[in-house]
């Protein structure tokens, strides 16, 4: 019998890893997320491209925003994409009823039409997890391969013909 990891792909157009599809390292990162503080600094940036290496889990409407959200953490950095991220949640503070305010992201390239991109060179797949953890050789480590990743999928979309 074939083994899966070598014949399954996932929905983004890569091989299977150790851990299965991209879904199961995106779920494994999300729980040890919540364990550890400092690999959570990364948060955004995992779900924003997870959702554009992936649309059909996201809605529609939020992948622009999630495309943008992408651009600016790789043109600004992760404490730019933290403040904004912050921003965004006191403004979605069922108090405050402002709503999300798009002026932080107007400087970025909308969604392209026509995707999603049928590959990226980089995905979840291909991450090491070593020790029962994605941060066993260090958090900066681990941050350079999430941006490594996400470089990967705002290239891809950048590709795509409408």
């Amino acid at each position: 019998m074939a083994d899966d990891r070598v014949t399954r792909r996932c929905d983004c157009g890569a091989p299977a890893g150790p851990l299965g599809v991209c879904a199961d390292y995106y779920y494994r990162i999300l729980a040890e997320e919540q364990a550890d503080p400092q690999m959570y600094r990364w948060h955004a940036p995992v779900v924003c491209v997870y959702l554009l290496q992936h649309p059909a889990g996201a809605h529609q409407k939020s992948l622009d925003g999630q495309f943008r959200l992408l651009q600016l953490y790789l043109d600004k950095g992760l404490d730019a994409l933290l403040r904004v991220a912050a921003h965004q949640v006191a403004r979605n503070n069922h108090r405050a009823r402002s709503g999300y305010d798009m002026r932080p992201l107007a400087p970025y390239a909308p969604l392209p039409l026509g995707g999603p991109p049928q590959r990226f060179r980089a995905t979840f797949c291909g991450l090491p997890f070593e020790s029962d953890s994605f941060v066993s050789d260090g958090h900066a480590a681990y941050g350079n391969r999430i941006e490594t990743i996400a470089e990967a999928t705002a290239e891809a979309w950048r590709t795509v013909q409408a």
